[in-house]
C-alpha cells in the first residue's frame, strides 16, 4: 500500500474538473477527479459493489494492471488558496507489489540492455577483492550474468596481495620502487604461481552455471546443461624489462610493449571472456612481471573499450565523507592536479601530460567551454613508461599507466592513484571509467542498470562542448533553426526574438561551430519550464547530440527547481515520447504560455515530470 499526494494547480481546473496526471509508485495513471465528488478514474473502470472501490487499468508503465483504489473522506478534493490538494490511498491487489517491482525493474534495464549489448568493457579487480573470495565471488557471477546478456568482458585481476603473502610465507620481502615492483628470482616465482592460482579459481568460478530449480517448467533445453562460461587466456601481452632506472636495477619486471588486439577480440567475438594476468612476455622468450594496472589501462585503450570499470575495496569520497558520484575529465584532472602531493603516481600523472593539455584547461577557464580532448584538435604527449608518441600520446593506444605498489596505500591516499589511471585512460579515448566499492554486493549491477549508480564515474564526453549561448552564437543558431522553420517544424523567429531569448538558449560547440542548439524557458511560479527550438546540424543527426541537449536541459531544469518540462510540437512527438514525455492538455500549461500560443498550428502538447537528480553531474 502506497498514499500518493497529487497537486493541481489552479490551471488545470476547468468547471470544477481535474484532468491531470499523477505519479505514484506504480507508474503514470491519469484520475479524472469531480470537485468534492468520488474518484472516477479516466480508464477502464470496473464498478465493485461498493461505490467507494474501483478497479483501474493503470495503461501507462505496466500494461494492463489492476490497481484498487480505496478512498473514505480522502477523495474529495481540498480547495487552498494557490493549489487543488487530493491523497489518494492505492492498495495493490494481494500479490502484486513483488510482481510489479520485477516487472518495473525489467523494463527499466531495457535501453541499459540495449546500449550494452556488444560492448565491450574491461574490468579490473582490485589484489584486495581478488584475495577475499566472499567479495570476489559474487563480482564474477554478475560478470556471468551480463556476459549472457551480450556484453564483452576483459578480465583483469589484481595479485599483488596474493604475491606479497607467498613472499611472506618463504621469508622474503616485497619491495616496491614507486608504482613498480622490483622483480627479483623469489618475486618472479610467486608472481607465476600467483597469476596461475588466480586464473585457475576465475575459471572455476566463471565455469559455474546458473541454478537449474526454477527454470523446468520451461522445457528441457541441452544448454542448461553446458559449462557456464568460456575463459580465454593467453600471451596476449608483448612486454619488454623495465632495466635499470636511476641506478636502480628492477629485474624481472615488465613494461607492456604491444596488446595483442586482432586476437583478444577473436576470442570475445567467439562468446568468450578474456582473462589477463600481469605477466607478460619478451620477444626472448622472458617471463615479466607487469603492473596490473599498466596492463588494464593498455588493454582498454588498445581495444577502444566502451568502458573500463575498476573494482576496489573501497568508495571514492569527498572531503566531507561523502561519496563522489561523478568527475569530469577536467574536475578529475584538477583533483589529482591539487593533491600530487599525497602520491607519487599523483605526481607521476601530472609529469604524464603535456603542457598541451594544460593550455586547453585554460581555454576552458577562459570560454567556460568544457573542452573537446578526443577531437582531434589537442596533442597530449604522455611519458609514462615507454613513452610511445604518435600525436596523441599513444602508440596504438598500448602504452598504460602504472600505480603498482601504490595500490597498497588506496585507502590511504583517498584512492588517488586509481584516479589518475581513470583520468589517463579518459584522456586516451574511453568515454566512461568506473571507479566501484567491491564491498557493496551487485555492485555492477547496481552501476550499471541506474541512471545514478553508486559509485564514481569519470567521464570524458559527458556534455562535452555544451554551454549556455552566447550573442555571439546567434549566426550559428540561426543556421540550425532556418531549415526546420523553412518547413514549418518549428515556428519562426526574427533575430530580434533570439537575440532577446538568446539567454535561454544552450548550444554545443565542436571546433568554433555551433553543432546543436535547444532553450529552455522557465516559469518558476508554475514549477516548470518549456523545451523548444531543439536543433541538430544535418551531419552530426544520429549521434546523440539531441539527447545530449535534453539531458542537459532536464539537469538545469532541477538545478532551477523546476518540477516538470513541457512543450509543443507538430512533427516530432515520436521522439520525446520515447524519452518519457507525455502528451496532455492545454490547460496543463502555465497560462502565461497559454495566451501566446497560436492555435492555428494544430501543436500537440507534451509534458514530463522531472525526477530528483543524484548522478553528481553538474551543469554550467
Amino acid at each position: 500500500m502506497f498514499t500518493t499526494s497529487v497537486l493541481f494547480p489552479k490551471t488545470m481546473i476547468k468547471n470544477n474538473q481535474v484532468t491531470a496526471p499523477a505519479m505514484s509508485a506504480a507508474g503514470v495513471v491519469k484520475f479524472g477527479f469531480a470537485k468534492n465528488t468520488s474518484i472516477t478514474p479516466l480508464l477502464g473502470i470496473e464498478s465493485s459493489s461498493s461505490l467507494r472501490r474501483r478497479r483501474l487499468h493503470c495503461c501507462c508503465c505496466f500494461g494492463n494492471v489492476p490497481l484498487t483504489i480505496s478512498s473514505s473522506s480522502s477523495n474529495k478534493i481540498v480547495n487552498n488558496d494557490d493549489e487543488h490538494q487530493l491523497v489518494v490511498e492505492i492498495r495493490e491487489e494481494e500479490g502484486n507489489s513483488q510482481k510489479l517491482g520485477f516487472v518495473k525493474m525489467m523494463r527499466e534495464a531495457r535501453p541499459y540492455l540495449d546500449a550494452y549489448r556488444g560492448s565491450t568493457f574491461v574490468v579490473i579487480v582490485s589484489g584486495f577483492v581478488v584475495d577475499s573470495p566472499i567479495l570476489l565471488h559474487p563480482v564474477l557471477e554478475d560478470i556471468s550474468l551480463l556476459h549472457g546478456l551480450g556484453i564483452k568482458f576483459v578480465i583483469v585481476p589484481g595479485t599483488h596481495v596474493h604475491i606479497d603473502k607467498l613472499l611472506a610465507e618463504r621469508g622474503s620481502k616485497a619491495r616496491y620502487v614507486g608504482p613498480y615492483r622490483i622483480t627479483d628470482s623469489d618475486s618472479l616465482e610467486a608472481a607465476m604461481e600467483a597469476a596461475g592460482r588466480t586464473r585457475i579459481m576465475i575459471e572455476a568460478k566463471l565455469a559455474a552455471g546458473p541454478s537449474l530449480c526454477n527454470i523446468r517448467r520451461h522445457g528441457e533445453n541441452s544448454r542448461w546443461h553446458d559449462v557456464g562460461v568460456s575463459v580465454a587466456s593467453g600471451n596476449f601481452l608483448a612486454a619488454k624489462r623495465r632495466g635499470v632506472v636511476k641506478g636502480i636495477d628492477y629485474g624481472a619486471t615488465g613494461e607492456v610493449k604491444k596488446v595483442d588486439v586482432a586476437r583478444i577480440r577473436e576470442r570475445l567475438d567467439a562468446g568468450c571472456i578474456v582473462q589477463l594476468s600481469n605477466l607478460g612476455y619478451s620477444s626472448s622468450g622472458e617471463v615479466l612481471n607487469c603492473n596490473t594496472y599498466e596492463v588494464a589501462t593498455a588493454c582498454a585503450l588498445a581495444l577502444n573499450a566502451e568502458k573500463l570499470i575498476c573494482i576496489i575495496d573501497g568508495p571514492i569520497l569527498d572531503d566531507s565523507g561523502r561519496l563522489i558520484r561523478y568527475l569530469s575529465l577536467h574536475d578529475a584532472d584538477k583533483l589529482i592536479r591539487q593533491r600530487a602531493k599525497q602520491s607519487e603516481v599523483a605526481a607521476n600523472y601530472v609529469e604524464a601530460v603535456s603542457q598541451e593539455d594544460l593550455k586547453t584547461q585554460e581555454q576552458y577557464q577562459l570560454t567556460d567551454t568544457i573542452p573537446s580532448l578526443l577531437n582531434g584538435d589537442t596533442n597530449a604527449t604522455f611519458q609514462n613508461g615507454l613513452g610511445f608518441d604518435n600525436g596523441n600520446g599513444l602508440w596504438y593506444g598500448e602504452q598504460g599507466f602504472a600505480i603498482g605498489g601504490q595500490e597498497r596505500l588506496s585507502r590511504l591516499n583517498g584512492y588517488l592513484s586509481e584516479l589518475a589511471a581513470a583520468a589517463f585512460v579518459c584522456k586516451g579515448g574511453v568515454q566512461r571509467v568506473h571507479l566501484l566499492d567491491g564491498t557493496t554486493g551487485g555492485v555492477l549491477l547496481l552501476e550499471l542498470f541506474q541512471r545514478d549508480g553508486v559509485g564514481t564515474m569519470v567521464a570524458s564526453d559527458v556534455y562535452e562542448g555544451t554551454r549556455m549561448a552566447r550573442e555571439a552564437d546567434l549566426d550559428g543558431i540561426r543556421q540550425l533553426l532556418q531549415p526546420l522553420e523553412e518547413s514549418g517544424t518549428l515556428i519562426r523567429r526574427t533575430d530580434e526574438e533570439l537575440l532577446a531569448a538568446i539567454n535561454s538558449f544552450i548550444v554545443v560547440e565542436r571546433e568554433g561551430q555551433i553543432i546543436a542548439c535547444s532553450a529552455l524557458y522557465p516559469f518558476f511560479e508554475d514549477r516548470c519550464g518549456e523545451v523548444a527550438a531543439i536543433a541538430v546540424s544535418p551531419e552530426c543527426r544520429g549521434q546523440g547530440q539531441g539527447d545530449k541537449l535534453l539531458d542537459y536541459i532536464e539537469k538545469k531544469a532541477s538545478s532551477l527547481g523546476l518540477e516538470m518540462l513541457f512543450l509543443l510540437t507538430t512533427r516530432t512527438a515520436d521522439w520525446f515520447v520515447r524519452r518519457g514525455f507525455s502528451e496532455c492538455t492545454i490547460d496543463c500549461l502555465p497560462e502565461k504560455r497559454r495566451r501566446r500560443i497560436n492555435l492555428s498550428r494544430n501543436s500537440k502538447y507534451y509534458m514530463k515530470r522531472l525526477v530528483p537528480d543524484r548522478s553528481g553531474i553538474a551543469v554550467r
